[in-house]
């Protein structure tokens, strides 16, 4: 099977870019449906914008997880398999993988349902209105995780299979969807009354419900190149293939959320200006990050594919191929924020603090974002390899400088400034300690998933 499957032989670059623009479309949609949420309700008031902002960093992990870390260990897995030309396992693969996010979307709804009061009151909602408002969101969001956590298992097995083009546009419609529903149900259209929080955390749940059934259709009549074949012959070498790289990845993830954390509650520390600007600064990040996200899984079926071929130095190709392009991308809408940060920032606000602190930030972190791009695409490629361990340590690596030099700073009255230079020298620090890593891991070993080249 491999030696006939195009994506094991075709051009590297036009593979890419040809994988990555449906995957660039959707992220940049389900991307806007978190500046659509926000604007719905800042429409509520002040103590619903003060409770999104305690269950975002959740929603946000949940999405991470799904999509990025178990999603992309389940398309590694698909991708390999069929590489070494098993179609019989890549399809036993995609019931693994249904299994795994049943049983992780009841984990997720169990845990939020059970505790979610006392998870968001330690992120810093401890009393008030605030607390009431984010549990009114979770409590319906949460409830559905289950949808979630299919919608991205069946996606992440179509992309294993190169098949890029239809989980794309189900997510683009999902966006659309959230994006509709939640501005009707929770402010209300015609005879639809106002339900407020619960009503926009209800086009969520809606929405990637019928996302999560029609995909399942989709892989029932086997027309993505993989099949949903039901059976009670589970295998633990399975499961194992799919959990070996996501559980993995699922600790870079943790990470990413947890460098957010720390940085939003040590910036809030320099005053509400400083907060503002800062924050504008990362929403251009939440623009750029679907960008790399869309190169660095399309490369994971790419090195995926050519490592169960046996052709591991093509699959390097691949990784550095790929993170060159991505590291490009970004880096270049990076140096044009650095140098002309008033076209983004006067966008939100035109409050010469805030301008200045943004201006700031831009000038910093700007010039590094390509080092971001490329460590990330790096560390999607591995998920292809299952050799994370590098650039998972390069994650860790980033999460201590930010942690411990912000700390650091505070204790001496640093200006904000300084905080800025640090998160652009981690970003710097990230993309070199993943590149390394990359570099000198060999890729040749087998480790019982990969055939030896």
């Amino acid at each position: 099977m491999s030696s006939h499957n195009p994506l094991v032989s075709a051009p590297i670059l036009t593979s890419i870019w040809r994988l990555s623009l449906p995957n660039m479309s959707a992220m940049l949609a389900v991307a806007g449906v978190s500046i659509a949420e926000t604007a719905y309700i800042g429409r509520l008031g002040m103590s619903q914008l003060a409770g999104i902002a305690l269950v975002f960093p959740m929603i946000m992990l949940q999405q991470m997880l799904s999509s990025g870390a178990i999603g992309g260990g389940i398309s590694a897995a698909i991708s390999r398999a069929i590489g070494a030309g098993d179609k019989a396992k890549a399809n036993a693969l995609v019931l693994h993988a249904a299994v795994i996010g049943l049983g992780l979307g009841l984990i997720t709804s169990l845990i939020f349902l059970l505790w979610g009061r006392d998870i968001f009151a330690l992120i810093g909602g401890a009393r008030g209105a605030a607390l009431d408002h984010a549990m009114d969101y979770a409590n319906i969001a949460f409830s559905c995780a289950i949808s979630v956590w299919l919608t991205n298992a069946f996606a992440s097995a179509l992309r294993g299979s190169g098949n890029m083009k239809t989980p794309a546009s189900v997510l683009l419609w999902v966006a659309i969807g959230q994006i509709c529903l939640g501005g009707i149900l929770g402010l209300g259209l015609g005879p639809v009354p106002p339900f407020g929080m619960a009503g926009i955390a209800a086009g969520q749940a809606l929405a990637f419900s019928a996302g999560a059934l029609y995909l399942y259709r989709y892989l029932r009549r086997g027309q993505g190149g993989v099949w949903l074949a039901f059976s009670l012959d589970l295998k633990r070498d399975c499961f194992m293939d799919i959990v070996r790289v996501g559980a993995m990845a699922a600790i870079s993830s943790v990470q990413t959320v947890a460098t957010i954390l720390i940085l939003t509650r040590i910036v809030a520390e320099f005053g509400p200006e400083a907060l503002a600007g800062y924050g504008i600064g990362t929403r251009l990040e939440f623009l750029l990050i679907p960008i790399t996200f869309a190169i660095g899984m399309a490369c994971v079926p790419l090195v995926g594919m050519a490592m169960g071929a046996g052709k591991v130095q093509r699959a390097r190709q691949v990784a550095w191929t790929g993170a060159a392009l991505a590291g490009t991308v970004v880096g270049v809408i990076g140096v044009l924020v650095a140098l002309f940060p008033g076209s983004w920032s006067t966008l939100f606000t035109s409050n010469p603090a805030v301008l200045a602190v943004a201006g700031d930030y831009f000038s910093w972190t700007g010039p590094c974002y390509a080092f971001f791009g490329f460590g990330l695409c790096l560390y999607f490629a591995s998920q292809g390899a299952g050799k994370l361990l590098g650039p998972v340590l390069a994650g860790t690596l980033r999460l201590v400088l930010v942690a411990g030099g912000g700390i650091v700073l505070l204790s001496q009255g640093a200006s904000v400034a300084s905080l800025f230079v640090l998160i652009g020298a981690a970003m710097l620090a990230y993309g070199v300690a993943t590149g390394l890593a990359v570099y000198f891991v060999s890729w040749q070993r087998s480790d019982g998933c990969f055939p030896k080249q």
